[in-house]
């Protein structure tokens, strides 16, 4: 059997910028700093690093009762920009057939190995209706480091009543080449998806076992997943 690792965005879905939107208006009412996030990347990016990194960029603390204000104010704000139409807002190709079809296998286990913070993923992926597909995961809440998310999920699915994996049996999917590298430092297979900010080429050369253009072709999909 294999353990699924899924990133969310750019990987399953895209929101359209709700994310970035929603942390840029919660730093503003804890910290008072208009587009906090300024030229930062998030792409691939821990929810926790991210905070951390606008704060440090604007020289105020990260102390835990402020960053627990901005998770409250920022899930708050993610429940409403995620409802906001937009050119770049779409479940990404091939995904919920994917998804019914790995769930009707006995050969799979999905779960998700995210940067969000778990109630963010929760958000963005009920407004899908892709949240019921997940029984565990690793996310981004108090992770700096995202290589370290592998050996949260594994913990988390066993937490959730499921099998106990190891890392040659685990298969990350997602866009960025952190998605890869988390693959890479565990000790587990990667499949890279060009429907994010990287394209095929890239994330090969990230060191991504197989790379695709998106999960539109079920097949190679299941190839790429060592399942077929």
């Amino acid at each position: 059997m294999k353990l699924l690792l899924f990133d969310i965005d750019g990987t399953l879905v895209l929101t359209g910028g709700a994310g970035a939107r929603a942390i840029v208006r919660a730093f503003e009412d804890v910290y008072g700093f208009f587009n906090g996030l300024g030229s930062l990347s998030m792409a691939g990016r821990t929810d926790a690093w991210i905070v951390a990194q606008m704060a440090a960029a604007h020289g105020v603390p990260a102390d835990a009762d402020r960053v627990r204000r901005l998770h409250d104010t920022y899930l708050g704000y993610l429940t409403e920009e995620v409802l906001r139409d937009g050119p770049r807002k779409s479940l990404l190709p091939g995904v919920r057939d994917l998804l019914d079809t790995l769930m009707s296998r006995n050969d799979a286990y999905l779960a998700l190995l995210t940067g969000n913070f778990r109630q963010g993923a929760r958000i963005k992926l009920e407004h899908f209706d892709l949240w019921r597909y997940f029984p565990a995961g690793a996310f981004g809440d108090e992770a700096h480091d995202r290589n370290g998310l592998l050996w949260k999920a594994l913990a988390d699915v066993q937490e959730a009543g499921g099998p106990a994996f190891r890392p040659a049996d685990v298969v990350v999917i997602g866009d960025t080449p952190l998605d890869v590298s988390v693959a890479v430092a565990g000790g587990a297979r990667s499949l890279g998806v060009a429907t994010g900010s990287y394209g095929v080429d890239e994330l090969r050369e990230s060191g991504a076992d197989v790379a695709l253009p998106d999960l539109g072709d079920r097949r190679q999909v299941l190839e790429a997943l060592g399942l077929e």
